[in-house]
């Protein structure tokens, strides 16, 4: 049997094409609750997450990351099992690399262990508590061989550094890519910085994920790919956006909207946004292409269909699905078969159906980030009394 080849070698010959949103997805169907975002569906719905990583296998993805965002121990305490202990960083994350590998093998797909940011270094307590989650993070990865760490989901590059020095520890390619904007970090850390940081730290593969849009996203990856150029560093790109629109996002992105995270399918983009922001990414320069949170199954067989021509294959889920709408000849109504085409597509401004929806919003926009009193974090869930000091902040702000 031939070896699979690896995540170094499959950039270096080409696209890898990442997965999609597990927690948008999974909260949607009613497996995830809103708010702490961490993945005990590994453990009490296995069944939901080895399908969801079915259909982006089947969509075209390459990659099989494993459902363990924000599944650190710090985390998991923080946001309701501190009493019981009856999920764990070990526990979850063993499911999780499992489902991963089952599906994984069913194609020719990698397994990746992922680690985010933390409530240990939000809360200020240092280098070595936050590498110490971190490490009980990677150990299970380790353990259970998967194919490559990515560090994702990082709002200050000073975290993310310690999360790759204990990531390249293990041996292991290391992916690095943090939930920012052209403007860069939370503590003002440039965009182009952050990527050479990143980079200097011993990072493989640098770039941006969740936070913005994928053409907010495009803008901050060309200001770190020309500062990585001006300091003459070598390093793979990636891209894993949201799937939905956030022109009007301020530095911390969709978190400020006030849709977020109830109301934002307004804004969810098109396949043929996905097509377009492939294209983007790809000329750019940027080789790892998926997507964070929102993107489902489609978006990434959009990303696979646009992008097939340089992979040399259509995913299986194109069976059904002909490129560019070429299905709709076969429509009954003759107005719709007019619309099987590129050029229809890539040149619709969709509606919104709501008359009197606003255009964009007023991002909240708070300020708070690491360092400060307000974001440090708790175990015990916020009391009502709480609730009304954030409100009337909120007013102010």
């Amino acid at each position: 049997m031939a070896t699979k080849k690896g995540l170094l070698q499959r950039l270096d010959e080409g696209v890898v094409i990442g997965d999609g949103g597990f927690v948008f997805a999974l909260e949607k169907r009613g497996y995830v609750k809103a708010g702490p975002w961490t993945p005990e569906a590994t453990i009490e719905h296995p069944e939901a997450v080895r399908q969801l990583h079915r259909e982006f296998l089947r969509a075209g993805a390459d990659v099989m990351q494993a459902f363990t965002f924000y599944a650190s121990d710090d985390k998991l305490a923080n946001r309701g099992n501190e009493s019981s202990k009856k999920y764990t960083c070990r526990g979850i994350n063993d499911a999780a690399c499992r489902l991963a590998r089952e599906v994984a093998e069913e194609g020719d797909g990698l397994v990746a262990g992922g680690l985010s940011q933390t409530p240990t270094y939000l809360s200020g307590l240092g280098k070595e508590k936050t590498q110490r989650e971190f490490q009980n993070q990677v150990d299970v990865f380790v353990q259970n061989k998967v194919d490559f760490l990515i560090a994702e989901y990082f709002e200050h590059v000073e975290e993310m550094e310690w999360a790759i020095e204990v990531c390249l520890n293990s041996g292991l390619p290391v992916v690095a890519s943090m939930c920012i904007g052209p403007e860069g970090d939370l503590h003002g850390i440039s965009a182009g910085e952050c990527g050479v940081r990143m980079a200097k730290a011993g990072a493989h593969v640098v770039g941006i994920n969740c936070h913005f849009d994928p053409f907010v996203t495009v803008q901050g990856l060309r200001l770190m790919k020309a500062a990585l150029d001006r300091e003459g560093l070598k390093v793979h790109l990636i891209a894993q956006p949201l799937a939905f629109h956030t022109p009007d996002a301020g530095k911390q992105g969709f978190i400020d909207l006030p849709e977020f995270p109830f109301g934002l399918e307004p804004r969810i983009c098109t396949r043929w946004d996905m097509h377009k922001y492939a294209r983007e990414c790809y000329d750019l320069g940027v080789r790892y292409i998926g997507g964070c949170c929102g993107f489902e199954p489609y978006h990434i067989r959009a990303v696979a269909e646009e992008l097939a021509k340089e992979r040399g294959t259509f995913p299986k889920g194109c069976e059904k699905h002909e490129p560019w709408a070429g299905g709709l000849k076969m429509h009954t109504k003759p107005w719709v078969r007019a619309r099987a085409g590129r050029e229809y597509w890539e040149n619709l401004r969709p509606s919104s159906g709501r008359p009197y929806s606003a255009a964009m919003s007023k991002p909240d926009n708070w300020g708070v980030t690491a360092g400060d009193d307000i974001l440090k974090q708790k175990t015990a869930s916020t009391t009502e009394d709480e609730i009304k000091i954030l409100k009337t902040k909120k007013t102010k702000a």
